[in-house]
């Protein structure tokens, strides 16, 4: 790989002007978003996206929960034209109704997989043709699901739910409905969710920090952020005139009113900070080159694809023969660890006869004394028997001998 060098320019070249070249071209073009919500009947799904974005979204519905109770899970989309401050953005949200409505839910979230990998394999198919100009791209960005306000921890249906979709998509649990638990109701909730989601390792969605790019206020929104995750939130399409005539959007009780973007009451506001007005081009970027690009590795490799990354390697002399000195290196010292090893072998084995030998030899020195001392023992037995079985000599009487010559 070539060196690169850092140069700080004294004049003004003009490509500083890149992100503004960016900038117009992507106000021409408008932007896409998919956004899927999943949650049960009467959750508030369609009253919150509504709100979100300011705009009918969601049509109204008449016998909805009984609809989606007698029907299972189904994936239905909704698609819309918005325009802020002559920004376009073609918002599309897929809802899932009828999620965690049966009796028996196993696999209720089958459909909601199907319908993820199903985008993915269109984006993929789009890949592969040779114009690549008119790729339409549908996958879901994002996936907002509502955690109902139990006000004790996540029920079976959520963990399992979770921790089959969090490597596919841009996970963001909410508590929906969050009026209807107190303040320290909610504190305790979100911890024991948080405290569920890390026993689980479910991958959620959280806003990173760049010191060296992002401005203060995007460090300050992301730490708020990352504090209020999972967010308890309130959804209201109706306007509340206040005291001082001003009209907000508000949910009226005949106790009050709870404003929707009071963050003192809820973190609806710091979620569409977060989801829009933040974060939306993170999501669709952490989309496509992680969670999709995991998946295309996986289809293609199941497919028998194999990638040659030799092809891909920048061609350096020095960068090459850099290269094959440390080949030579490794190959030198694995020759050099086979020499040693090969001699501590030798060296074993020489030992291993010296000492072989040597313990022959004290066995032979150890018989043949043993020998030796039987032949010394058996030499003096037989001394000891000669002795024994031996009579004395008489000596003659030398008068009677001189007496026998005189006869």
């Amino acid at each position: 790989m070539s060196a690169i060098t850092k140069k700080t320019l004294k004049g003004h070249v003009g490509f500083s002007n890149y992100p503004d070249q960016v900038h117009r071209k992507s106000i021409k073009k408008g932007f896409n978003f998919t956004l899927m919500v999943v949650g049960e009947a009467s959750i508030g799904k369609s009253t919150l996206i509504n709100t979100l974005f300011e705009t009918k979204i969601f049509p109204e519905r008449e016998d909805s929960v009984v609809t989606e109770l007698s029907k299972g899970v189904e994936i239905t989309t909704m698609s819309a034209d918005i325009l802020d401050n002559n920004v376009k953005l073609r918002l599309t949200v897929v809802d899932t109704p009828g999620f965690g409505n049966s009796l028996n839910n196993d696999n209720s979230w089958t459909p909601i997989i199907e319908n993820i990998d199903s985008r993915f394999d269109s984006y993929l198919a789009q890949e592969n043709r040779l114009i690549h100009s008119k790729i339409q791209d549908n996958r879901i960005d994002a996936l907002i699901y509502f955690i109902k306000p139990t006000g004790h921890s996540l029920r079976q249906i959520d963990i399992e739910f979770l921790k089959r979709l969090h490597t596919k998509v841009n996970l963001i649990p909410i508590i929906s409905k969050a009026d209807t638990l107190t303040s320290e109701e909610l504190v305790g909730f979100k911890q024991r969710i948080l405290a569920d989601i890390s026993a689980h390792n479910i991958q959620i969605f959280k806003p990173t920090t760049t010191d060296l790019y992002d401005d203060l206020e995007t460090i300050r929104d992301n730490k708020e952020t990352l504090s209020k995750i999972p967010f308890a939130v309130i959804g209201s399409e109706n306007f509340v005139e206040l005291p001082d005539g001003s009209r907000v959007r508000a949910r009226k009780y005949p106790w009050g009113i709870i404003q929707v973007d009071d963050p003192e009451t809820n973190d609806f506001r710091t979620l569409r900070r977060m989801l829009i007005y933040n974060h939306m081009e993170d999501l669709r970027d952490y989309t496509n080159t992680v969670l999709y690009e995991e998946y295309r590795t996986q289809s293609l490799l199941a497919m028998g694809h194999f990638q040659d990354n030799s092809v891909f390697k920048e061609y350096n002399p020095a960068l090459i023969a850099e290269e094959d000195r440390k080949l030579h290196d490794i190959k030198l010292q694995k020759m050099e660890a086979e020499m040693n090893a090969v001699f501590q072998q030798k060296v074993v084995e020489k030992e291993s006869k010296l000492k072989q030998s040597e313990e022959e030899l004290y066995s032979r020195h150890k018989d043949m004394k043993l020998s030796l001392e039987k032949q010394r023992k058996a030499l003096e037995d037989k001394k000891k028997l000669i002795e024994a079985n031996a009579r004395p000599v008489t000596p003659m009487d030398k008068s009677k001998k001189k007496g026998l010559f005189n006869l």
